[in-house]
């Protein structure tokens, strides 16, 4: 018997996706990244952590959540989405710059529809990580999980637009993975779980051989532009000044130097993978030194306060401790470089997005 895939295409699912077409061209058409001439993105995929989550985690059980205020105050509508920040977050600035469209929706959103679909979601889970320890910890989305949500997206797709559009859209798009903050300051340094059986060496590693394997498994299922975030100055976000940066509350050196360490590691494999698999193209983005960059001269961005989030007391509320009961949250969250104690501020990300991406983007083509 035929799977639904090998169906012939209806006249009413080639109009949408004609249409959906359309859209992407007309799209690009008013981006102010550059891409190469005659290039054309179909579609957006992201997996990752809350940096990327636009609201899977509040369709799981876990208290990883922030869909209530304060959160998405800054937000088209000024509704809480699920999204870590008080407006957009990176893969919607992503979908925006590689001419997509400007706002990338959860997976697990029960509103999606198809044109949604066809032009790319995000199934990243705040709380995960490369170390699927990470995720199993606070009971969100392993980037296990995410794949096999991202395999039934794309049994969606195929029965869309068929098995030869479905793979020639896979192929042309691009795909963001961001994730592993949370093995280095939540798993490695704020639990006993791991560093009873590893150096940060060795955790490194481990986090590594766990990124290759996925990097090759998202390839084995048609990616091929695949970019991979690098993990920022963790050491430096509020809440890591807070609990390992002393009296001062500095940037936290063992947290950075670990996030260093992971980066030259990744950086390399990703290199070595380019070489081994045919047509792929794993572009290393990095963000630590840009991010560094602001959180060490913020006058220079137009920010005015770095080391501390704007709900609260920023040193030390994220998730459930930010909340419509948090007292003294600022105004004006454009002029933080984060939000809560853990993520950038919407304008942090509006600045950071582009600058990563210019650096980059004739790599992916």
């Amino acid at each position: 018997m035929k799977s639904p895939s090998q169906k012939p295409l209806s006249s009413s699912s080639n109009i949408i996706f004609y249409i959906t077409m359309l859209i992407i061209f007309h799209n690009t058409a008013g981006r102010t990244t550059r891409m190469p001439e005659n290039e054309t993105v179909p579609a957006l995929i992201v997996f990752g952590d809350s940096i990327v989550d636009p609201g899977n985690n509040n369709n799981i059980n876990t208290l990883i959540k922030c869909n209530f205020p304060p959160y998405g105050r800054d937000f088209i509508g000024g509704q809480p989405t699920g999204r870590f920040s008080n407006g957009r977050v990176p893969s919607d600035f992503l979908a925006e710059l590689f001419g997509v469209k400007k706002i990338l929706p959860a997976y697990l959103d029960p509103n999606l529809k198809l044109p949604d679909l066809l032009t790319g979601v995000s199934f990243a889970s705040g709380g995960a990580g490369y170390d699927p320890l990470t995720a199993k910890i606070v009971s969100v989305l392993s980037l296990s999980d995410q794949i096999k949500m991202f395999k039934d997206y794309m049994k969606k797709i195929k029965t869309a637009i068929g098995e030869d559009r479905a793979a020639t859209m896979l192929s042309k798009s691009i795909f963001i993975v961001c994730t592993g903050s949370d093995d280095i300051a939540n798993t490695y340094f704020s639990t006993p779980f791991r560093r009873a059986h590893y150096d940060i060496q060795g955790y490194t590693d481990l986090m590594v051989r766990s990124a290759t394997s996925f990097f090759r498994e998202i390839y084995g299922l048609g990616a091929r532009r695949i970019g991979v975030l690098s993990l920022p100055s963790i050491g430096c976000v509020p809440s890591q000044r807070t609990l390992g940066g002393g009296i001062q509350r500095g940037c936290s050196e063992s947290a950075n130097q670990a996030a260093i360490l992971f980066n030259s590691k990744l950086s390399f494999q990703m290199a070595s993978l380019n070489k081994r698999l045919p047509d792929a193209r794993l572009v290393f983005l990095d963000i630590y030194k840009p991010l560094l960059d602001i959180i060490q001269n913020p006058a220079q961005y137009g920010f005015e306060v770095a080391n501390k989030g704007c709900c609260g007391t920023g040193n030390i509320e994220v998730s459930i401790l930010c909340n419509p009961l948090t007292h003294n949250t600022c105004t004006d969250a454009s002029k933080y470089i984060f939000w809560d104690s853990y993520h950038p501020s919407e304008q942090a990300y509006k600045i950071l997005a582009p600058v990563i991406l210019e650096k980059h983007m004739k790599e992916f083509f």
